[in-house]
């Protein structure tokens, strides 16, 4: 981040909007604070802050959820995700940033498509706790290269047809176990750079402020429509970035 005076400022608006959203959704805070970081900060630090922060927005919500936790389907997910971590940051720590980048842009448009277009599908029958996990590794390589650590998991909730309280009491624990791995993995790898701390706290205040309001305007807007707001955005951010 060179150009202080211009990126600093970026930087926090987009730490805002992304706790805005995930505390309004209970999710998207890294598409959202993603898709204006890569432009300013590198792959490992844009991975490593949505990491931190989403642990702390994600764990209150875990925590909050505690009560209806469910092992039997949490852990395939998280016994996945321990062996995709390490895949997805050590190609995080080699890959070139312009590739991550545009990588990251191509699943942003791909996922927004998907959940904009997506049609009313049959739900798919239980597949087994095999194929729960081989979803757990992907979504843990996939956090693990861009901090993105629930949106594989969120996807595949959603074509289980579980109801929303139960996607939710599993998209997110897996999501903060995501988190976990591949803090301890960046931090063994050394990766995690002093400019990166810092950045950490100057962005806290936004991140806490956002959260708040999102958590304040919960429900007093339309679910459906402040989705597809969200998603057009997404889609327009990930086009970008592709460019």
């Amino acid at each position: 981040m060179d150009g202080m005076s211009f990126e600093l400022p970026l930087f926090i608006v987009a730490t805002f909007a992304g706790a805005l959203v995930a505390g309004l959704s209970g999710f998207a805070f890294g598409l959202i604070a993603a898709s204006i970081w890569l432009y300013i900060l590198t792959p490992v630090q844009t991975a490593s802050l949505i990491i931190a922060f989403g642990l702390i927005v994600q764990g209150h919500s875990v925590w909050k959820l505690r009560g209806a936790l469910d092992w039997r389907r949490l852990w395939p997910f998280i016994l996945g995700a321990a062996p995709g971590v390490p895949v997805g940051v050590t190609m995080l720590t080699w890959g070139d940033p312009g590739h991550v980048r545009a990588g990251v842009g191509v699943f942003l448009v791909l996922y927004s498509l998907y959940a904009l277009f997506r049609p009313a599908i049959e739900p798919l029958k239980s597949p087994g706790t095999t194929v729960d996990a081989v979803v757990g590794f992907l979504n843990g390589a996939l956090g693990g290269i861009t901090g993105l650590a629930g949106i594989l998991v969120t996807i595949w909730c959603g074509l289980r047809g579980w109801p929303k309280d139960v996607q939710r009491a599993v998209f997110q624990p897996v999501a903060v176990a995501t988190f976990l791995l591949s803090a301890l993995w960046i931090g063994a790898k050394g990766a995690l750079s002093a400019e990166t701390i810092k950045l950490f706290l100057i962005g806290l205040p936004a991140l806490f402020a956002g959260t708040w309001l999102g958590l304040k305007l919960f429900g007093r807007v339309s679910e459906a429509a402040f989705r597809k707001i969200v998603l057009v955005l997404l889609l327009a951010s990930g086009a970008v970035l592709v460019v």
